[in-house]
Parts: structure tokens; C-alpha cells; sequence
């Protein structure tokens, strides 16, 4: 199972780490710490010296009932710092985590590797053109509503059918536009009550059916520090041991604010899979 970065063919047959870059002042837990260069780069490095294959950046906060952010201030911020990690970086795989056609193009055209786009086309309708144009990764995820809205749809027939049946309509408009390199993410915490998250997490090897590379992004989010009553802050164990949950369960990427913590999550798991008879 690889994805064709720019080029170089990612292996994700051993699961793989995409540290988190926030670029917003609003961010749940880290935002407006990375505001300046040199706490930019320090950070790109620490994560990408701990094993990290991806930098997934972020200008648009999407936790619930974040605030709209324009299209003009979303490109200022991310565009720059892009060009700022690949001038110390250059073999940097930079992930831009946006739902905006504009945003994605010119990111891209700035030598970002892959588009997140956490509406997986729904808040635009030229995002699928764009992605098929530029011919890059392409990690659709889950969510119903916008970020201001999604926690009040939080309603399912049966979770699990019902986003099978989401990826099965996705998947099949993304390929008829011919974008190849497709990832899944079921959007923990996107329109979804805590239980609703854990339902996701323990059936999460049902998505495997797709035959396509699943990312999560668990880290430090309220399904881990509601359920321990503690804080964002506090959630790394917690966080792990949910990491832990999903590499037994099928995926193949974990998106995490804790990149030195969640490669080794995935050397441990490895050798256990590896002890298997």
C-alpha cells in the first residue's frame, strides 16, 4: 500500500506518523505557540528528527464552534511557511490541512505533497478538479455541517454503516475524476459524541474493506481528556493508548501533536505483529 508524494512512493504498510503544525491562534491545544519563524522551524525539525514522514499544516482551526476564517487570511498564513520549510527542509512532506480549492492549488504550487481536507469536497466544489488536476495524495475525512455546526448533526442510523457508505460515495466520484492516491479518515470528533467516537474506534478495521490507507487523528482531542476528566494538556497517555488501539485495529496513519511518542507507539505494535506465530 503506498502514495505517490511528489514523486517518492510512500510505503504504508508500516504505518506512519504526520506531526501536527498548527498555524492558528485558536487551536484546542497548541494555539498560536508556532507563530514565529524560529519556533516554526524548531518544531519542524524536532518532529521530523523523531520520525515523522508527514508535516500536516493548518491555518483554518476546526475544533467546534471555531471561528471563520477568511480565504485571504488562511493563504497568508499557510503560504509563507510552507516556503519557509522547504527553503531549510527541502525533502519536507508537507501536507496542507484545508477544504478550500484555492488554498490546496496554491499550496501545491508551492511544493506542498498532499491536501487534507476535512469536508472531503462537501464545502467546495472544485476541490476534487483541483486534487485531480495536481495529481496529489488526497486524505478525505468525514464531517457533516462546517466546524461551527457539526456538533449539532451528530445523528446516525448505524455509524459505521452510514460512513461506509459515505467513503463508498466519495471513493466513487474521486476515481471517476481520476485522483489515484485517496486516504480515509473517519473524522473522530467531527460531528460525533464521545460514545459515537469510541463505536468508530473499536470498529475501525471495518473500513479496511476499501482497500485504501486510513488515517486517525485521536491526539489530545475531548474523546480522550472528557473520559479521563482532565484537559488537552493531560491527554497524551491517553492519547497513546488510543493510538495504540487503532494501529491493532488497521491504520496506517496517525496524525499527532506527539510525533516522538506516536512513532514509538508504532515500533511497538510493529514487534508485537511481528511476534504473531
Amino acid at each position: 500500500m503506498t502514495i505517490n508524494c511528489k514523486g517518492e512512493l510512500v510505503d504504508l504498510k508500516t504505518p506512519k506518523v504526520m506531526g501536527i503544525l498548527n498555524l492558528t491562534p485558536d487551536s484546542f491545544f497548541d494555539g498560536g505557540k508556532y507563530k514565529e519563524e524560529a519556533s516554526i522551524l524548531h518544531q519542524v525539525e524536532y518532529m521530523l528528527t523523531h520520525g515523522a514522514t508527514f508535516i500536516d499544516i493548518g491555518a483554518y482551526s476546526s475544533r467546534p464552534d471555531a471561528e471563520h476564517v477568511p480565504e485571504g487570511e488562511e493563504l497568508k498564513r499557510i503560504i509563507p511557511v510552507i516556503d519557509l520549510i522547504l527553503k531549510k527542509f527541502p525533502d519536507t512532506l508537507i501536507s496542507v490541512d484545508t477544504f478550500r480549492s484555492t488554498i490546496a492549488s496554491e499550496s501545491i504550487e508551492h511544493g506542498a505533497a498532499i491536501i487534507n481536507d476535512i469536508a472531503a469536497g462537501n464545502l467546495d466544489q472544485a476541490m476534487f478538479d483541483t486534487v485531480a488536476k495536481h495529481q496529489v495524495p488526497y486524505i478525505m475525512m468525514h464531517m457533516k455541517g462546517t466546524p461551527q455546526s457539526m456538533q449539532k448533526e451528530a445523528t446516525y442510523e448505524n455509524i459505521i454503516n452510514d460512513l461506509r457508505f459515505y467513503f463508498s460515495e466519495k471513493i466513487k466520484e474521486t476515481t471517476s475524476k481520476k485522483i489515484n492516491d485517496l486516504i480515509i479518515d473517519p473524522g473522530f470528533g467531527f460531528a460525533k459524541t464521545t460514545g459515537q467516537n469510541y463505536t468508530l474506534l473499536n470498529h475501525l478495521d471495518m473500513f479496511q474493506t476499501f482497500e485504501l490507507p486510513i488515517l486517525i487523528g485521536v491526539s489530545r482531542k475531548s474523546m480522550v481528556y472528557k473520559v479521563l476528566k482532565s484537559s488537552p494538556q493531560e491527554a497524551l497517555n491517553g492519547t497513546t493508548a488510543l493510538h495504540t488501539i487503532a494501529l491493532l485495529k488497521g491504520a496506517n496513519i496517525i496524525r499527532a501533536h506527539d510525533v516522538k511518542e506516536a512513532v514509538e507507539c508504532v515500533k511497538l505494535v510493529e514487534t508485537l505483529k511481528e511476534s504473531e506465530l
